[in-house]
């Protein structure tokens, strides 16, 4: 459920109002303000470089192959860096965990670093070259005392985020803050780079006319996944862009259901637990819906692997628990 249309950038409160006024000084979200500010101004800067990369030549791969296996496109290595950089230069966070990226960036030691993240830079970069809405995607965690930071630091479940954020960079660039006590849509104004707020307190809707999931793994499906996705379209519209962010964005605003489970071939899912999974889960429930692997509420699993895959059903509630009803009758 959104909150009031926007009717002039000038009449809603700017994203660093709005985290000045919640965040900083408080005794939870200290410095949060400043972790969200880094990811506000890397936005604005990538989303200038998304929308004129085609005339700048950056579309296309950069011939490497990442930590995933897949083939690093020229933006998700701009990404990347633009976004551990603004990070870095933020004085607040400690470490990144990065999908681009093999092994973790260490940015401080000292007690003023005290926030952690792991992001996807550029979700949805198959959908660079076609002008389809991609996004980006950030897990943040306070770091526990003060002991040294290493890999084991960022190895913490789900449940333990301090706060999510992502960005659909789409007909308009949106940033969704999920916080333990909300959810909260900012808008960029184009003109000047600022994100005003422009739906406050977000919730999923009570109708639910979409699901998500691409059918063309309906082969490798096992049977109950076969079942839940027959039981899901009675009565629903598919919508499938394949950029996860911007479908879970979907989901979240009309209301729906998004599965990319495990199946014959992936028998582990497809998608990162903790730059993908864990962060947008961390939103869809505290916007009142659910998140599992098929089996367990995602944000409780302990991660072994900095770069874990994980099946995933995230959406809402209602059709989650439906899912995982059927999935166990099967």
């Amino acid at each position: 459920m959104r909150g009031s249309s926007l009717t002039s950038p000038s009449s809603h409160i700017t994203l660093t109002e709005f985290c000045e006024a919640h965040y900083k000084g408080s005794d939870i979200y200290d410095g949060l303000e400043t972790v969200i500010d880094a990811i506000a101004s890397g936005a604005h800067d990538l989303e200038k470089q998304i929308r004129n990369g085609n005339l700048l030549g950056m579309l296309g791969s950069t011939g490497d192959v990442n930590v995933q296996g897949e083939i690093v496109q020229q933006l998700d290595a701009i990404s990347s860096d633009t976004f551990v950089q603004k990070f870095q230069d933020s004085l607040r966070v400690a470490m990144v965990g990065c999908e681009e990226i093999e092994n973790p960036v260490l940015f401080g030691d000292s007690n003023q670093h005290n926030y952690i993240v792991l992001m996807d830079p550029l979700d949805g970069s198959s959908n660079i070259d076609v002008a389809v809405s991609i996004g980006s995607i950030f897990g943040i965690w306070k770091r526990e005392g003060s002991n040294p930071l290493n890999i084991e630091s960022l190895l913490r479940p789900g449940a333990e985020q301090i706060g999510a954020v992502y960005v659909v960079y789409g007909s308009c660039t949106v940033l969704v803050v999920a916080t333990q006590d909300r959810v909260n849509e900012f808008t960029m104004n184009p003109e000047n780079g600022q994100f005003h707020l422009t739906s406050a307190n977000i919730i999923y809707p009570n109708k639910t006319p979409y699901y998500s999931v691409n059918d063309g793994n309906t082969a490798k499906w096992v049977d109950g996944i076969v079942k839940a996705v027959d039981e899901l379209r009675d009565g629903r519209s598919q919508r499938y862009i394949g950029s996860l962010v911007a479908d879970f964005h979907r989901n979240l605003v009309k209301g729906g259901v998004f599965l990319y489970t495990a199946d014959t071939k992936n028998t582990d899912g497809r998608l990162r637990l903790m730059y993908e999974a864990n962060p947008l889960g961390y939103v869809s429930v505290q916007a009142g819906g659910a998140v599992s692997d098929g089996v367990k509420n995602i944000l409780e699993i302990q991660p072994i692997q900095l770069h874990q895959r994980v099946p995933l059903i995230i959406g809402d509630k209602r059709l989650v628990n439906q899912i995982l009803d059927t999935i166990k009758s099967s």
